[in-house]
């Protein structure tokens, strides 16, 4: 049976690379959700025409009716959900400005989409996951989410305080292991994923890895078997230090 996977903010980036990659594994049928519904589009129709199946879902994660809509729309036309990943997110701390000057606003809005938009989806879209044989939630992280890695001046990412991103993805990591621990004994695994240091709008054209390795992660822990982690923090089939 086709697998019915949703990626949010997948019109460009690892999201957009994501679901070529998910579609290529064969038997997963993937709704490529963007919050630009001609950028979704447009998105969905370039994979189409490499002969993947894919189509676009309008959703931005931040709308409360979108997502109810967007839920409705999935529920309508399959009936269930098999795979969730929630990759929308964004950074906009201010580099110039130390952490403790980021302003409460800059806070607000990262909050707003990396966590509370995420946990929207999540909640919108769990009564279709329970409705899967093996239902998988897969909830993009970073390693500037590791307490234990800020924490070490030995650590490669000791230097790299993005507060309002770094402390957003921390908590996603936190929301991953409770949801983990509610769906514990149920066919639905849930795990974060840290998918590199990526060339994309957010990494930038100096970042060491390549798109198409930073969608990896993401697809492997989508299409985890019943043995597989759940609530894990994982880079490359590794984990990481929370």
């Amino acid at each position: 049976m086709t697998k019915i996977a949703l990626i949010t903010g997948a019109n460009k980036g690892i999201g957009f690379e994501t679901a070529r990659q998910l579609a290529k594994s064969g038997g997963v049928h993937v709704l490529l959700a963007a919050r630009d519904r001609a950028k979704g589009v447009e998105a969905a129709l370039k994979l189409q025409g490499e002969g993947l199946d894919v189509e676009a879902l309008t959703l931005d994660v931040t709308d409360g009716a979108a997502i109810a809509a967007a839920a409705k729309e999935v529920d309508e036309k399959f009936g269930r959900l098999d795979i969730l990943i929630n990759n929308a997110g964004i950074a906009i701390d201010d580099g110039k400005k130390k952490v403790s000057e980021q302003g409460l606003d800059t806070w607000r809005k990262t909050f707003d989409t990396n966590l509370f938009a995420l946990i929207a989806v999540t909640q919108a879209f769990l009564p279709l996951l329970k409705k899967s044989d093996a239902g998988r939630i897969v909830n993009l992280s970073s390693i500037l989410a590791s307490l234990t890695l800020h924490s070490d001046p030995a650590s490669p990412i000791y230097d790299f305080k993005v507060p309002a991103y770094n402390v957003s993805k921390t908590a996603v990591n936190g929301w991953t292991v409770q949801l983990a621990y509610e769906l514990r004994g149920t066919n639905i695994k849930v795990n974060a994923a840290h998918p590199g240091y990526v060339k994309t709008d957010m990494g930038g054209p100096s970042a060491p890895m390549e798109i198409v390795d930073g969608a990896k992660t993401s697809v492997a822990l989508a299409l985890i078997d019943a043995n597989g982690p759940n609530g894990a923090y994982i880079h490359m089939g590794e984990p990481l230090p929370w």
